[in-house]
């Protein structure tokens, strides 16, 4: 996956108006995901029971219990038409098909119907493989190094729903080429993420990674060995260190992966889908407003900054004008106008939303966004206690959603005050519900420096400082490094910016 950055300024906003006169967009409503598209009921309630399906299967395979409060933030997948429009949507991603940006907010993906040209990549493949990852990131203390995080996801993503039963670990013949043409010997896979690679290396990251999780994944003879290189490496004990010890030798394990990649039969996991009960699904037609506001929704849930933020809003507004009723369409008009730089326009939609569906939780949220914007670096303590009383509010209603437990958090952070024990038991429940989203893991360590507890802030940043999307300078491992050192202070200065700087961002595939 290639990273990119969370603001894209300049993007032509061609999907503002590209909904056809007679689509009609639906919304599929299951307990892990929210799937919108431009199709019939049965094939979005298909798309949502083989997403339940898939998040049962990897649950039961490596027995995850289900997380209390996941229903409360699920991830939204946009399915648009096609690759060139997930491309518009991601700006200065070419070549994708589909992308991946967990939040707090609310973790989206998106993805298209078919792929860019003949013998692309099938957009399902990159739909599962993007949830892999999120998957493994909802594991909130372990690190995962670059070619498991991306062998795990290839592992998932290749998943083939038969007539009776799931199958997981199908043959990635999408990662043929990089097997059989590009050679990496072990050593670099395992220190992948400190090395420069070029692109056919870092394929190979991939393709290699796929190989050697099949391959521990069904050895008998190497049981376990995986969990004891993991325990390892969460240890502090360096890749290459690791794979030595857990593997009984690099040199020996990476004979063995040439010897099963030449092996005649593949196996994989069947899993029946007696065994995958999925849940309820509610499906949906959009109403009028949101027909007309679908394309501007996703472009502005995808992220934008001021710029580009301020032509979704005006086009927003040429379309809003019929719908002032709809509390959805106002709840989405008030994002629009935040990040536009309108607060007043942002919190009378609000007000409208709210008018109309008093448990907006979105309406309630962008109101009292609005209200700490205002107060700014204030210390008028009744103007703060205005803001968190609209934030309590939408807690209240669901005490599970992350946005409004972490925005308490944050609104003692930005009126210059020690946050309230409530307020930092709000901080980690946000990320005991969300541990995917970066800027909550900067602030939980910072938080964690705060408190004297070095161990937990260097457990909660270990994950990060492995991610193989990280830039070369990764914030994460320097501020491992300083911990180290013990240059605490040195390291909580720099960690807050961090969390305050830690956009969205995602995964690009």
């Amino acid at each position: 996956m290639m990273r990119f950055g969370g603001w894209v300024a300049g993007v032509a906003l061609a999907l503002g108006m590209a909904t056809p006169a007679a689509a009609e967009w639906r919304e599929a409503r299951a307990k892990h995901f929210v799937i919108y598209a431009n199709t019939g009921e049965d094939d979005i309630r298909r798309m949502a029971t083989r997403l339940e399906q898939l998040d049962g299967a990897m649950r039961r395979m490596h027995a995850v219990a289900e997380q209390p409060g996941q229903t409360s933030n699920p991830i939204t997948v946009y399915t648009v038409a096609s690759a060139n429009e997930v491309q518009s949507l991601c700006g200065k991603c070419p070549n994708i098909a589909g992308f991946y940006q967990p939040r707090a907010s609310g973790s989206i993906a998106f993805t298209p119907r078919r792929g860019s040209s003949e013998g692309s990549i099938d957009p399902q493949i990159v739909l599962f493989h993007e949830y892999a990852h999120h998957f493994l990131l909802g594991n909130a203390s372990t690190a995962y190094p670059a070619w498991y995080s991306e062998g795990y996801a290839e592992f998932v993503s290749t998943a083939t729903f038969d007539k009776e039963a799931l199958r997981v670990g199908v043959a990635a013949m999408h990662r043929a080429y990089s097997l059989l043409r590009t050679d990496m010997n072990i050593e670099t896979l395992f220190d992948s993420a400190r090395r420069k690679l070029s692109v056919e290396q870092r394929a190979a990251v991939y393709a290699r990674g796929w190989l050697l999780t099949h391959y521990l994944m069904f050895s008998k003879e190497r049981e376990n060995q995986l969990g004891t290189y993991l325990r390892q490496l969460n240890e502090g004990v360096p890749s290459l260190k690791a794979g030595e010890a857990a593997f009984g030798g690099l040199k020996a394990l990476d004979k063995d992966l040439d010897r099963y990649l030449n092996s005649s039969r593949i196996t994989n996991v069947i899993l029946p889908y007696t065994m995958l009960p999925v849940p309820p699904i509610a499906v949906r037609t959009l109403s009028e407003g949101e027909q007309a506001m679908i394309g501007l929704r996703m472009r502005s849930e995808r992220g934008v900054n001021r710029e580009t933020g301020r032509d979704v809003y005006d086009r927003a507004l040429r379309t809003v004008g019929p719908y002032g009723d709809d509390p959805v369409v106002q709840g989405w008009l008030a994002e629009m106008a935040y990040d536009a730089g309108e607060d007043a326009a942002a919190e009378a939609a609000a007000d409208r939303a709210l008018a109309k569906d008093p448990k907006s939780v979105q309406a309630l949220t962008y109101k009292a966004m609005v209200l700490m914007r205002r107060a700014g670096n204030s210390r008028d303590a009744a103007q703060w206690a205005e803001a968190r009383r609209w934030i309590v509010k939408a807690n209240r209603l669901d005490p599970d959603a992350a946005e409004p437990l972490s925005l308490y958090y944050r609104s003692y952070r930005m009126a210059g005050a020690k946050p309230t024990d409530a307020a930092v038991q709000g901080l980690y429940r946000a990320f005991e519900l969300v541990p995917q989203d970066q800027g909550l893991r900067f602030m939980v360590a910072a938080q964690a420096i705060e408190l004297g507890d070095i161990k937990g802030a260097r457990a909660t940043l270990r994950p990060l400082a492995f991610d193989p999307h990280a830039p070369a300078d990764n914030p994460a491992a320097q501020l491992l490094a300083l911990l180290d050192s013990d240059k605490v202070q040195e390291a909580l200065a720099r960690i807050r910016g961090n969390a305050e700087q830690a956009a969205p961002g995602g995964e690009a595939h």
